[in-house]
This record gives C-alpha cells, structure tokens and sequence, in this order.
C-alpha cells in the first residue's frame, strides 16, 4: 500500500520564501558590515598601541584581529572594538581618558603581536634625534608616536590664572614632553600663569596628561599624529637647525649636478666673480 502524503504545494512555497529571505538577509548582512567597517576606516581620531603605523589604513590592513595585545597588556589599557565603536570592529584602541598606556618599559602589547601591525623597529629610533644621542640598539617606548598631546587654552584652568599642574606632573617625560612656561599675569600685575606647553618632539601620546586633568571635560587630549599636527613643507628652511640649513648645499649640488648632465654652461655662474 502506498502510505506517501501529497505534496502541499503552498507548503513548499512558504518554505522556500523562507530560505530566500533568510539568504537576502545574511547577504544584507554581510554587505552592511563590509561598509561599516570601510566607513570607520576612515576614522582619524583613534590612538593605536606603541608600535601601530602612522597610516591608520595601513595598521587596520595588517591587524588580524587576534586580540593578543589587548591580552598582553597589563593595565587593560587596550580593549578590542565592537560595533558601538567608532573603528573598525575587532581592532585595539585605547581611551585615554578612561585608561591611558603606562608606557611598559618591555612593551608587551607590541612583542604580542604575530604580524607588523604593531612593530618593535617603529620604536628603535626618537622623534627628535638629540646630538649627543647614539643609535638605538633596541626599541624604547619614549619613541612612541600613538599621538600627540593638545592644550585647550580657552578652557584650561592654568591658563584662567588658577595654578594647575596635574598634567604636568602626570607627564612620565617630564619637562620634554611637557614644560612649564611662566607669563606674567598683566592684569593683578602681582600674580604669574604656569602654562603646560606640550612638545610634539618628545610626546608619546600616552594620554595620562589627559587622564589627570581636573577639569570636568578634559583640556588637554591626545589625537593622534596625523590629526594634531601640521607640516611645514620642504620650500622653507630652519636657519638655526644645522641639520635642516645643510639641505641648502644638498638642493645646490642637486641643481649643479642636473645642470652638467644636461649640458648647461649656467652652473658656471652660479659663484661669485
């Protein structure tokens, strides 16, 4: 006897509306995450661990997301980005003013790292090469570039005349990357301002300047490199740096060496007579 159901032909189509709405979903799905992590790519304001690329496209390109950093550190200063996030998702940052980085002398969070995301070689050389400086035989966390420290003049209370020298204080390069400068307070005539200047040549962007500011929003944050500074150009020159006046020669025996290969007679008059 032959006991097989008939087929329920609107049964069949309510499964298979189901299945391709269901494939529609998770394609839409797929789709809007690809965006979303393109789109927060784009985000100039995150600090990386010491160690990360200048170009944040190229760290979140090299990044695997294994979370070995975040793990590695031992003040739980990093922590993985999720959807809520403003960065692509799974990748570390770190909040300065929630936790800053304590600049670990053994930088764990960058020896973690199983690819060039975060690489030792970008801590060997300083920021600003002192004269008397040698070259670097290992990587120092004081060569860290995560960002730059910015001074909000308008709100900070040294600056109102209170005296305030907590970032000062919390700054673990003191004095280089963060200086006390006096000013004369013009109006009482009888008191002085310590302003908290930052130099970008030594700042780590570690963010504990900013994590111990009173202010209620803090006054001074950290952004990163890219974001907070500006570039000069190579048309100008810095006549008190000897390093950077000896570009004057190299550019003059650029231009003489362009002159005689292409034949020219001017370089002869380029000296005195």
């Amino acid at each position: 006897m032959n006991t097989q159901q008939p087929s329920n032909p609107k049964r069949r189509q309510a499964l298979i509306k189901i299945g391709q709405n269901a494939g529609f979903a998770l394609f839409g799905a797929f789709v809007w995450g690809a965006y979303v992590n393109v789109a927060k790519a784009g985000n100039g304001n995150i600090l990386r661990p010491p160690g990360a690329s200048k170009n944040d496209a190229e760290f979140i390109a090299s990044c695997i997301k294994c979370g070995l950093c975040v793990e590695a550190c031992p003040f739980y200063t990093l922590r993985l980005a999720t959807p809520n996030d403003d960065t692509t998702l799974g990748t570390p940052f770190f909040q300065p003013r929630k936790v800053p980085c304590y600049m670990c002398r053994d930088i764990p969070c960058t020896e973690a790292c199983p690819t060039d995301a975060l690489d030792l070689k970008r801590l060997y050389q300083p920021k600003k090469q002192e004269a008397n400086a040698l070259e670097y035989k290992e990587p120092d966390i004081n060569n860290a570039t995560m960002g730059v420290a910015i001074v909000d003049s308008k709100h900070c209370v040294a600056y109102a005349g209170i005296q305030c020298d907590a970032c000062y204080r919390a700054c673990p390069l003191l004095d280089k990357a963060i200086n006390l400068e006096y000013k004369r307070n013009e109006r009482t005539g009888k008191h002085g301002f310590l302003l908290p200047v930052v130099d970008s040549d030594y700042c780590t962007g570690c963010g504990m300047c900013e994590k111990a500011c009173v202010t209620e929003l803090p006054t001074i944050i950290v952004l990163p490199r890219s974001v907070a500074l500006g570039k000069m150009g190579t048309n100008y020159i810095k006549g008190w740096d000897k390093a950077d006046e000896n570009r004057l020669f190299e550019i003059k025996e650029q231009k003489d060496k362009k002159q005689k290969a292409s034949g020219s007679l001017d370089y002869l008059n380029d000296g005195d007579i």
